[in-house]
């Protein structure tokens, strides 16, 4: 190499391997700033319409209903989002599907305020925003490996959780609040007005187009096993994969139980119930604030198996706790929250590390899919088996299961070695 070669600035390049935009983090700021008003208006209309299911059948039948028609769309459609991301530009794909679930809040609002509200047109705009969701969600996923450093692609993954966590706390009062004084339909067009906002910061940013061309000459069934075999191509990956896969299965009954444990085994009221569940959303925040400071390392497949034990520890104890322990009960989950914070990013960022970015599309949805799946199915296995050996118990063994898990989790070597490229680096 002569002097002058060696002399040659180095290129800075996205995560991708794109040129890295010299404003990069300007572009993020913009992105996340109205993503963010959007989560927080979606949250609130969200738990608005779950207030209004409530007041109006006080069925608990209808609100699992009106849950599967929110979680069951974005697992069975985030596959053909994936597609779609490939194929097209994905800034544009974002903002139509900003555009759309923000028309269907608008609609609806202006239905609920001339009175004509009811349980089928709430489960439309249900269906429609998770829909709406199932595009956009890995659009965006695939997006970001094109606008940040690999140094910082941990903390821009776990943003979106760390904002989600903020608006799990604060927008359910909000919308109740507006629900109260304001009415139903405000609630709807705050959405609305959220959604526009969202789109505002997507215009403003400058969004790189990657597109698969072989996607666009084939059929569905070929890009879907295109997209499988993109991941699949990492044998590492999908061990670690199916194993946060089961994990989730395994922790997703706990959040519908929550309840059931402070009232049968600790005797407590709504209140009580009411602050373990802010327990946890604060354990979340400061978990995701963590791994966004610190950055998770260069063990992030370890840092999963590591969460993974947290969380079957803590949620062991639980189980094991007296009946007059409340307050210990309230401290493990928020302990509880802040390891779970551990689990999406860093799985996030090992797929995006490993697969290429023209099928990276088709890879976030798939992983969407399955994520989004293994909740409802967890969910009603652990319903029975918690009905059948009793509340307490299910959290030992649950705990217990999901400690296990974490043990074994960074045994296989194709797993410690999807940490091995960043330890390059």
């Amino acid at each position: 190499m002569t002097p002058k070669e060696d002399e040659q600035p180095t290129v800075a390049t996205s995560a991708a391997g794109l040129p890295l935009q010299k404003n990069w983090l300007s572009i993020i700021a913009v992105i996340w700033a109205g993503q963010a008003v959007s989560m927080i208006t979606s949250y609130a209309a969200g738990y608005a319409v779950v207030w209004y299911v409530t007041e109006s059948t006080g069925s608990a039948l209808v609100l699992s209903v009106m849950t599967i028609c929110v979680m069951l769309p974005v697992g069975l459609i985030s596959p053909f989002g994936g597609i779609v991301a490939d194929k097209h530009n994905r800034k544009l794909i974002m903002i139509v599907a900003d555009g759309a679930i923000g028309i269907v809040s608008l609609i609806a609002g202006l239905v609920i305020l001339a009175g004509d509200v009811s349980i089928a047109l709430l489960l439309v705009v249900c269906i429609a925003r998770a829909v709406g969701q199932a595009f956009h969600g890995p659009a965006m996923m695939a997006t970001m490996p094109m606008l940040v450093p690999d140094k910082h692609l941990l903390r821009i993954n776990t943003l979106d959780q760390l904002l989600g966590s903020v608006a799990s706390i604060g927008a359910p009062a909000f919308g109740i609040f507006l629900y109260t004084t304001l009415g139903f339909s405000s609630v709807m067009f705050l959405d609305f007005a959220g959604a526009c906002v969202a789109i505002f910061g997507l215009l403003l940013a400058k969004v790189p187009t990657v597109i698969d061309p072989a996607a666009a000459q084939q059929h569905v069934l070929a890009n879907l096993r295109d997209g499988a075999r993109a991941v699949g191509k990492s044998r590492g990956l999908v061990l670690l994969i199916a194993m946060v896969t089961v994990g989730m299965m395994i922790f997703s009954p706990l959040s519908a139980v929550f309840p059931l444990m402070t009232f049968d085994h600790f005797a407590g009221d709504g209140y009580m119930a009411s602050i373990v569940e802010a327990a946890f959303g604060v354990g979340m925040l400061v978990g995701s604030g963590v791994l966004i400071a610190w950055g998770g390392g260069r063990r992030l497949a370890g840092l999963i198996a590591v969460a993974a034990v947290g969380v079957g520890a803590t949620t062991a104890a639980c189980g094991l706790l007296p009946p007059d322990a409340f307050i210990w009960f309230v401290v493990l989950v928020a302990l509880m929250g802040a390891v779970c914070a551990w689990f999406n990013g860093p799985t996030m960022t090992l797929t995006q590390r490993h697969v290429p970015d023209e099928k990276m599309g088709r890879a976030m949805g798939l992983l969407t899919a399955v994520f989004g799946l293994a909740s409802p199915i967890g969910i009603a296995i652990g319903g029975v088996l918690a009905e059948v050996i009793g509340i307490a118990p299910f959290f030992v063994v649950d705990g217990i299961a999901c400690l296990l898990l974490g043990l074994v989790a960074y045994l296989p070597r194709s797993v410690r070695e999807l940490d091995a490229p960043n330890e390059e680096s």
